[in-house]
């Protein structure tokens, strides 16, 4: 079970519950992966709505490696999502907003 107070998310990939996560060396990954200025830059685009289908995968895989999984981006372009894409980018903010704020407020 995922624990929001830990900043945790669930994901369902390819018919398995996953617990996803930003630890500070995902955020650092992530940061480098994407290019961004700022991971500021990043949530702001989630919260304007102008986010992309590769800060999806990146927030995803990011979740994915700290959460403890040994996982590339080759395998995660190929895996099936529970709810596709929709609950792909819902977990993505939900990522970010966990990493960011208190669960109650996220």
């Amino acid at each position: 079970m995922a624990n929001p107070w830990t900043g945790e998310v669930a994901l369902t990939i390819d018919g398995e519950r996953r617990v996803l996560k930003l630890t500070l060396g995902a955020l650092a990954e992530l940061e480098d992966s994407l290019e961004c200025g700022s991971l500021m830059e990043l949530v702001q685009r989630f919260e304007e709505a102008e986010f992309s289908s590769r800060d999806v995968l990146a927030l995803i895989l990011a979740g994915l490696r700290g959460g403890g999984a040994d996982v590339d981006r080759a395998d995660l372009l190929q895996a099936e999502i529970e709810g596709g894409p929709m609950a792909a980018a819902r977990a993505a903010g939900m990522l970010l907003a966990r990493a960011f704020v208190l669960p109650e407020k996220a």
